[in-house]
């Protein structure tokens, strides 16, 4: 959005102001001939009565010879006066904007609109300034970000492993770091000549760097669980869910092999699958058909796989 000139004498409250005086008018010639600083300094000299039209063109010329420090200070001179000019406070409110203090940008433009509320440039611009304050950008999260992507892309090749464990990780086309922490020890050591001696050298690799196998997979894992949580919400009330599982008098055995997973709750429950259950030691089918029947009498069931 464009400053406005200071051509216009509009006030807020619909009023005018009182003629330009001879420092505007000079600055004005001076201006005409190229001559801004001199205009700047006409200026200065007479901003010490307060004229809101010297302030307002003073701080506008600031703007454009790239004073945007002065400017603001001027500008806020400038509204603070008894009839503080409608340019000044959208002119005010557009640097604001610019960088990035939308909550003042905001308070500005909406002491225009509450003056003019047919002021449909002002209107328009609160309208993007209130629709950029949620459009909230943290600059240290995304460098963060784009580190954590530059890592995770990293090929294996560029850390210190030995030839075996190189190969055999060339051989299970994991490329990089990123598809490294997507695999389990389980699934390294099933694979042909991959043994232990590989398997400790990786996890320090990855213990150094604070990572670990797997890691991958349970951020994913617990973000599709998260998922399905909220789901649930439209199937059974939070109170509901965040019952403890004793509310539900399991079995001792089926009790024990539920903590064992680490379940607590009505809710955390009706995440988990079928599968996860009897793959807990001790958990068998009329433990299964237990779980299933405690459910089913407040309308849950286990998570089913798609």
């Amino acid at each position: 959005m464009n400053a406005n000139s200071p051509g216009l004498d509009t006030v807020i409250g619909g009023q005018s102001s009182t003629s330009p005086d001879e420092a505007l008018a000079l600055a004005a010639a001076l201006e005409k001939d190229g001559e801004r600083i001199k205009a700047i300094e006409a200026l200065e000299g007479a901003s010490a009565g307060g004229d809101e039209r010297v302030l307002f063109r003073l701080a506008w010329l600031y703007d454009l010879c790239g004073e945007e420090d002065k400017a603001v200070a001027m500008y806020r001179e400038c509204i603070d006066s008894d009839r503080p000019l409608v340019n000044a406070v959208m002119n005010l409110a557009v640097i604001l904007e610019d960088r990035g203090d939308f909550v003042s940008a905001e308070k500005y433009l909406q002491m225009i609109v509450n003056t003019d509320p047919n002021n449909l440039r002002a209107r328009l611009f609160l309208r993007d300034v209130q629709a950029s304050k949620s459009m909230y950008y943290d600059e240290a999260e995304a460098r963060d970000v784009a580190k954590q992507n530059a890592l995770m892309d990293t090929p294996v090749t560029d850390f210190e492993l030995s030839v075996r464990a190189r190969n055999c990780l060339k051989k299970m086309e994991i490329r990089t770091l990123g598809d490294l922490l997507k695999v389990s020890e389980a699934e390294l050591l099933s694979y042909k000549n991959f043994g232990e001696t590989s398997l400790v050298e990786i996890k320090s690799m990855l213990t150094s760097r604070n990572l670990r196998l797997g890691q991958n997979l349970e951020t994913q894992y617990h973000r599709v669980r998260a998922e399905v949580y909220e789901d649930l919400k439209d199937r059974a009330s939070e109170e509901v869910l965040s019952r403890p599982i004793s509310s539900l008098n399991f079995s001792v055995r089926a009790r024990k092999a539920l903590q064992i997973l680490g379940v607590q709750t009505v809710g955390d429950l009706a995440t988990r699958t079928e599968a996860e259950l009897m793959g807990i030691k001790n958990f068998g089918s009329t433990s299964l058909d237990e779980v299933r029947e405690r459910l089913g009498h407040i309308d849950l069931e286990l998570r089913v796989l798609d």
